[in-house]
């Protein structure tokens, strides 16, 4: 039988594989692919013919602010779609710990001044990736960061952390 200590590749591989099978994973990954396919939808529609009428510094804008938009979108997808490769069985949860798969560190606004002038709808979509983007750093920090230095499995804090991060607290 496995040694499953705090500190051991068993513990961290059933903690990567609950997560994988769980409600909050699915609920997860359902608002994630929701929201790139909105995304897409919007920038590549009402979006696009919205972007033409904004001045000069608000298109700038615009385009940085779809750019950080896409990228965040992208990486909380593939991020999604490598735990649901975890849970199917097509990738052991060992290689799901891999730096290349975790979430990049974000990137600054840089037409700050400008953003009060973007589109509401594109506003909306901002903020909501944001808050999703978050969510999933938080748990790529705890599962595969903070994870490997963790104490042992506590089935009540664990309940707790899932909680927390579902409902947003």
């Amino acid at each position: 039988m496995p040694e499953t200590t705090a500190f051991s590749p068993a513990w961290r591989a059933d903690v990567i594989q609950d997560f994988a099978r769980s409600e909050l994973f699915e609920r997860t990954f359902q608002e994630g692919m929701e929201l790139v396919e909105e995304t897409a939808a919007y920038l590549d529609g009402a979006g696009r013919q919205e972007s033409k009428l904004l001045s000069r510094n608000a298109a700038l804008a615009y385009a940085s602010e779809s750019m950080r938009l896409t990228t965040r979108l992208m990486q909380v997808a593939s991020w999604l779609l490598v735990q649901r490769a975890v849970r199917e069985g097509d990738m052991p949860p060992a290689a799901a710990c891999e730096d290349r798969y975790r979430l990049s560190e974000e990137y600054a606004r840089e037409h700050e001044e400008a953003i009060e002038d973007l589109p509401s709808p594109l506003l909306l979509l901002l903020d909501r990736a944001e808050r999703l983007y978050e969510r999933v750093r938080h748990l790529d920090r705890r599962m595969y960061v903070e994870g490997a230095t963790a104490q042992p499995h506590n089935p009540v804090l664990s309940h707790l952390d899932r909680l927390k991060t579902a409902f947003g607290a």
